[in-house]
Order: structure tokens, then sequence, then C-alpha cells
């Protein structure tokens, strides 16, 4: 797998000549693993590239293709395993994104949201916690007064 290709898209090009496969590759454990070359080729134009997955295991390789790719053989290789694929997608839909999913391995909790979605919920309960807290500790406070106010009335 050490051969290289060249990357033949980015995230600039529109939605109908992006094709995106990702997916997760996974340990005998059922960990995603780290680090991880994954080999995505178009072998019908001889596009390819090599990404690394991530602390996760995930991985996601994005090419620049056309109508006429419908249906080119796709390679996709991880840890010394083969799959072969079809590119599918509509031609007719010009606004989804095109993409498919290709797994390595068992056990990787592949429908899980993203990490980033985690932590913006993380920083939200955050958020959510200190102003209540803030509220709890003011309305302490506020009673701590009235009662001082109240005992002091009284002697």
């Amino acid at each position: 797998m050490g051969a290289a290709f060249p990357t033949v898209a980015t995230a600039t090009h529109e939605a109908d000549h992006r094709f995106t496969v990702e997916g997760f590759v996974c340990g005998e454990d059922g960990k995603g693993v780290a680090n991880t070359d994954v080999l995505v080729k178009d072998t019908k134009i001889s596009y390819g590239q090599v990404v690394k997955t991530d602390g996760g295991g995930y991985y996601k390789a994005t090419f620049h293709l056309h109508n006429d790719n419908l249906g080119d053989p796709l390679l996709v290789e991880a840890k010394g395993e083969q799959q072969n694929h079809k590119i599918q997608f509509d031609p007719k839909d010009l606004e989804s994104e095109r993409k498919t999913r290709v797994n390595f391995g068992t056990g990787c909790d592949v429908n899980s949201p993203p990490t980033w979605l985690w932590w913006g919920v993380g920083a939200l309960a955050t958020a959510v916690g200190g102003v209540v807290g803030l509220r709890v500790v003011r309305s302490l406070r506020k009673q701590e007064r009235t009662r001082g106010k109240s005992q002091g009335k009284r002697k």
C-alpha cells in the first residue's frame, strides 16, 4: 500500500462532481484503529488516494467524478483486506452528497454521531449547567440576605 496516488478532489467541488467514500477500520476488539492507511481507488480511471484513519478509526476520501463514472469499479483496501464495490449514485440528483460507506472489521459503532457532535453537546450541557448553577447560587445568597434582615428585626 505504499503507492501514492494524486489527490483528485477537494471539498470545493459541487455536490454533483464529488463522490465520498467513508467508513471505519476496526480491530478485533471492536474499537477503531487509528492512523491506518486506507486505499480508495476508482480502478477504471486509475484515480485513487491513500488516507489515514483518525483516532476513532474513521476515514474519508473524496473524489472529483462525473456522471459517466457511474458504475465504475471501486477498490477500497485497509489492513490487507480488499473490498470491491461499484460507484453508485443518482445522476439526476445534482444536490445530494454522493457517497458510500465501506467499513473494515467488526464491532465498530459505525452509526454513532460524529465526534464534533459529542463535543458540541458537552459544551452546551456545560453552559446550561453553569447558568443554572449561577442562578441557584444567586437565589441562595438572596435567601441568606433575607434571613439575615429578618433575624436582625427580631433582636
